[in-house]
């Protein structure tokens, strides 16, 4: 203070002045820190994206597309993202770098559709912007994605995010809420060296034809990916990290399931996608009225029993359905067909915090059943997939009929709410065939299983039971063979079955604290647009014509005073 009071009483006090501010200056510059003083650390970087981030010890190009001529909600995410990326620029040591580019700039049209297609192939979704202003309408192609670049390899980012059927308001807020989780994610599958091994059973029907190509190419492009017999192969939880079981179709033998639970028991960490009853669209079709679903019998009651969970003989219906073309009339000897709501294809969303599935767009089921979670002593369960809030379930036998809904008397039936369909199980587990096998009997069993019995888990282990296995399955036609997961025949929709997968499996043996990001919420903080309109005058008196008159007013008052002041 008293050098400051010395800079004033100089002369050339304003020198002094000058020189201390280009002083704070340099000192800033030097300097860098930022204060997140935002209730839910919306420009916050978590810890694992700073051990990311800091761990990079070669380049990373990130071109962003997101940019020209954009809607206001576009431009919010646009700051986000750039924002975002100056963050993580300054705690890459110098290896990060981004750009804001349009990939169309100065391309004419032909060029442009070239260019179209080359980005859809890698990924890269074209979004038609629409804007309304003044009761006109203007639409624009944009791209709100990036490329991120590291070394020979690149990955396409796509920076929408939300569920089907929400507002671009409360996308766009999903969207940036996830940024930080995507970018991670990106950087993490370019630059990682180390990829677990996952197995996918085989020997008891397990599907492996088109139905499932889509999770093959995407397990082989993440994982070290192969298919394993089980009456031949040896399951070790020190080489082979997570085993997926999909859509098994015969029976279990004890042998099969002595490896998987001496698996478990191991640590290993195993993923059940189970349809416990036969129940297929194609057999609706073939009957051309309705058929009954049966169970399986795959003898895997007393092993998901064991762990915690239990899967119904039912069928779950819900009102949050996706379509499919159904016959709703005849005209002239031709049946009418409408695309509506089937009931045995629950759209599933998460009632948990869990990062899995927080922050997902729905999840296409079909034909599921439910799952009930039973007393297992240690485990946690978590339910990350559950129907709506109008659901109903149909027990054995259950037949299944195209026009399952024919009345609002059926539609008061659907009473049940967040029937879970998915469900996840943590902890030391304990064996099914503890205190069952003589010592004998367990010496013949390290053989089948290459270790020493085991009677409760020697490490802590994780398992995913679906109750529905088309979760992680693809739709195959005629005319456009093989389908994405999560996309129906004539429906130009992706819903988020494939993020789900992944999210499980970087769960099970992938990096959690990146998984973490998902979990991040932003508030959306948003005026009432009723309200707005209806007293748009009175803000607009408030915010413009008062401020006006009190300007004029404290002018008057102080006329008013001078010149009473001068007049005496």
């Amino acid at each position: 203070m008293k050098l400051l009071q010395k800079i004033l009483n100089h002369k050339f006090w304003w020198a002094g002045i000058l020189a201390l501010f280009a002083l704070v200056l340099f000192a800033s510059s030097l300097l860098h820190t930022r204060i997140d003083l935002t209730k839910e650390k919306r420009y916050s970087l978590s810890s694992s994206t700073k051990k990311l981030l800091g761990k990079l010890n070669e380049e990373v190009e990130i071109d962003v597309y997101l940019t020209g001529n954009l809607s206001s909600g576009f431009r919010k995410l646009k700051i986000a993202s750039d924002e975002l990326l100056e963050n993580y620029r300054d705690y890459s040591n110098g290896n990060l770098h981004y750009k804001f580019i349009k990939p169309d700039a100065g391309l004419d049209d032909s060029a442009k559709a070239l260019l179209y297609d080359s980005l859809v192939r890698i990924g890269i979704k074209p979004f038609n912007n629409k804007e309304y202003t003044n009761d006109e309408k203007s639409e624009r192609w944009i791209f709100p994605s990036a490329v991120v670049k590291y070394k020979d390899k690149m990955l396409a980012v796509d920076l929408m995010s939300g569920k089907s059927g929400m507002d671009e308001e409360s996308t766009l807020n999903y969207s940036e809420a996830l940024l930080e989780f995507k970018f991670d994610d990106a950087i993490n599958k370019l630059t990682k060296t180390e990829f677990p091994v996952v197995a996918y059973a085989a020997g008891n029907g397990e599907p492996l034809n088109p139905t499932v190509r889509d999770l093959f190419e995407m397990m082989r492009t993440n994982y070290r990916f192969g298919v394993m017999d089980l009456n031949t192969g040896i399951l070790n939880a020190d080489t082979i990290k997570a085993l997926m079981i999909v859509k098994p179709a015969t029976a279990f033998t004890e042998q099969e399931k002595i490896k998987i639970d001496q698996y478990i028991m191991q640590g290993g960490k195993v993923i059940w996608c189970i349809d416990k009853l036969y129940a297929e669209f194609d057999s609706l079709l073939r009957a051309k009225s309705d058929f009954v679903a049966f169970d399986k019998n795959l003898n895997l009651e007393d092993q998901l029993f064991k762990y915690g969970v239990r899967i119904n003989s039912d069928l779950l219906q819900d009102i949050n359905s996706a379509k499919q073309p159904l016959i709703v009339g005849n005209a002239g000897g031709k049946p009418q067909i409408e695309r509506l709501p089937f009931p045995y294809y629950p759209l599933l969303s998460t009632i948990s915090d869990n990062p899995i599935a927080k922050n997902l767009d729905h999840v296409l089921s079909i034909f599921p059943s439910s799952i009930d979670t039973v007393k297992a002593s240690g485990i946690t369960k978590t339910i990350l997939l559950a129907s709506d809030t109008n659901s109903r379930t149909i027990s054995t036998p259950a037949i299944v009929s195209l026009q399952s809904v024919k009345s609002e008397e059926d539609i008061r039936t659907f009473t049940k709410g967040h029937v879970p369909v998915a469900v996840l199980l943590e902890g030391n587990f304990s064996s099914l065939y503890a205190n069952r096998f003589s010592k004998e009997m367990q010496d013949s069993i390290q053989q089948l299983t290459g270790v020493a019995f085991l009677s409760s888990g020697i490490k802590p282990s994780k398992q995913i039971v679906l109750s529905d296995a088309d979760i992680v399955t693809n739709v195959v036609t005629q005319t456009q063979g093989a389908l994405p997961m999560g996309t129906q025949q004539f429906e130009n929709y992706q819903f988020a079955n494939r993020e789900f997968l992944l999210n499980c499996m970087d769960y099970l043996v992938g990096d959690a604290g990146i998984l973490e990001t998902r979990s991040k919420d932003l508030t959306l903080r948003l005026l009432d647009k009723n309200k707005i309109q209806e007293e748009k005058t009175i803000w607009q008196f408030l915010n413009i014509v008062i401020p006006i008159l009190i300007i004029l007013l404290h002018g008057g008052v102080i006329q008013w005073q001078r010149k009473k002041k001068y007049a005496a």
